[in-house]
């Protein structure tokens, strides 16, 4: 089934109540005298706060969620240190056949030595320019590793992207929500004003007693909290907001409402948690870790529990007399004490579990295990995720479909108030009045499409694909008991 979304979920124009910020709608009859006094300056009133929106409009910066994306992931200070850590690991990939570089050193010793020869010069000099080469069969499973690390690294990065752009959308439905909660807690207040003036004007007319007027003062003051406190909840969220975005904390933006029908789509729940224990990036990121913590330890086994081999030249000119009387150009006084040299060695402490290479292996073993743990948690975990997440949509859209149906009925209530208004049958406030029973009934409506909206979204990271994969379908995906679990 499909449901027009209102309010800002993509507004349709309505009929707004006489007497509501609009003066062609305020009649002279629904004044106290001197009623066109009282006109002028309530027309005067509505065109400034025309103007001031106006002028907040202008200085607010119109986002949509996908601009709000974008912007965050070219500007989030997070995402840049994985952005940084990741090319880390690229560098070190695409550099990874300089294991097999030789190492070349360069040196020159002035020494004197402690006791005299008779035949030897007391100070001596030399050179040295050496170059070492080791193999071993651990530098194969290295590079390995180090492919390994590389796409860990890949995954890593994706699955912080994916995050931020779950919780950047999110972020948005949720403003776009609190700012209608915000203008209908506005709506109640003046309704309430309304009322007190009402009270405050038969109390005058000795039509009422002066509790009447109380209890309207008060029942209006009461909502002044809850109006200051929805008001400080969405400041406190569009700076949380904007510093995501990478922009000042005191950006102002317009949000662009959601255009286009809410499609309920009907969820098979085993096929979700199959994907999901498939797909979802932690549980993705979770494996490649496995993969590359198994290849470090290969690594590091074959490292010590199997032979290396080094090659090495060195070329070491040593002045042979007194460098302090002889000639350093006569070659006769040069002598190379250079050698090329082929070493086949083996580690034997890590033949002994009890030594600190045999602990580290074992260290690596029990991450492994503790990965692996881990593994199976998340996969649990997100299998009861999956759960917990249908059947809320499924609740969310009885709701909400319930809630549409109460939507209707007070947009009926309110034409029809309306219709009697314009008839001579009913008062001004009865008409404001029922306005504000069909704003109550939207907001609700919007809040249980918000809550399925973002159960989408969670859904959607939670099985690995694209953000509007499932709220994106057809209507012919939508029939049949949408939500229901199989």
């Amino acid at each position: 089934m499909k449901h027009s979304l209102r309010g800002p979920w993509g507004r349709k124009s309505h009929d707004s109540p006489p007497g509501t910020g609009q003066c062609t709608g305020i009649a002279v009859r629904d004044l106290y005298p001197p009623g066109l006094v009282l006109a002028f300056f309530l027309c005067a009133a509505a065109a400034f706060g025309q103007t001031e929106a106006q002028a907040e409009t202008q200085t607010a910066r119109r986002i949509t969620p996908d601009e709000a994306v974008e912007l965050a992931i070219r500007n989030n200070l997070s995402l840049e240190s994985s952005r940084i850590a990741l090319d880390t690991k690229k560098r070190k990939y695409d550099l990874v056949w300089n294991q097999f570089l030789p190492e070349f050193d360069v040196r020159g010793t002035l020494a004197r030595t402690n006791e005299v020869s008779p035949s030897a010069s007391q100070w001596n000099v030399s050179g040295n320019f050496s170059a070492s080469l080791m193999f071993s069969f651990a530098l194969l499973e290295g590079i390995k590793t180090f492919k390994l690390e590389y796409q860990t690294g890949l995954l890593t990065y994706a699955k912080a992207k994916a995050q931020m752009e779950r919780d950047i959308r999110k972020s948005y439905y949720q403003m776009l929500l609190l700012q209608e909660n915000v203008g209908l807690l506005r709506e109640s207040y003046a309704a309430a004003e309304r009322q007190v003036t009402m009270a405050r004007a038969n109390y005058n007319a000795g039509l009422a007693p002066q509790l009447t007027l109380l209890q309207a003062q008060v029942a209006r003051d009461n909502m002044k909290p809850n109006i200051d406190q929805a008001e400080n909840g969405l400041k406190m969220l569009m700076a949380n907001f904007a510093m995501t975005l990478g922009l000042d904390y005191d950006t102002q933006f317009e949000l662009v409402p959601v255009e286009g029908e809410l499609n309920y789509i009907s969820l098979e729940l085993k096929d979700l948690i199959s994907k999901a224990s498939r797909g979802k990036p932690d549980i993705i990121e979770l494996r490649q870790s496995i993969l590359y913590t198994t290849s470090a330890r290969k690594s590091q086994a074959l490292q010590m529990h199997t032979p290396y081999l080094n090659f090495a030249w060195a070329y070491t000119p040593t002045f042979t007399r007194d460098p302090w009387k002889d000639s350093w150009g006569d070659g006769d006084n040069w002598m190379d004490r250079g050698n090329f040299s082929i070493t086949l060695g083996m580690s034997l402490n890590s033949l002994f579990p009890f030594t600190k290479q045999g602990q580290g292996l074992k260290d690596v073993d029990n991450g492994l295990r503790t990965l692996n743990n881990g593994l199976a948690q998340a996969i649990r975990g997100t299998e009861l995720e999956i759960y917990n997440t249908v059947f809320t949509l499924e609740k969310a859209q009885v709701t909400a479909e319930a809630q549409s149906q109460t939507v209707e009925l007070a947009e009926r209530t309110y034409r029809l108030t309306l219709e009697a208004f314009q008839a001579g049958l009913q008062d001004l406030l009865q008409v404001q009045n029922a306005d504000l029973s069909r704003r109550q009934a939207r907001v609700q409506m919007l809040e249980q499409q918000f809550n399925y909206r973002t159960g989408l979204i969670d859904l959607e990271y939670s099985i690995g694909v694209p953000f509007g994969t499932l709220s994106s379908q057809g209507s012919s995906d939508s029939q049949g008991d949408a939500g229901s679990v199989k």
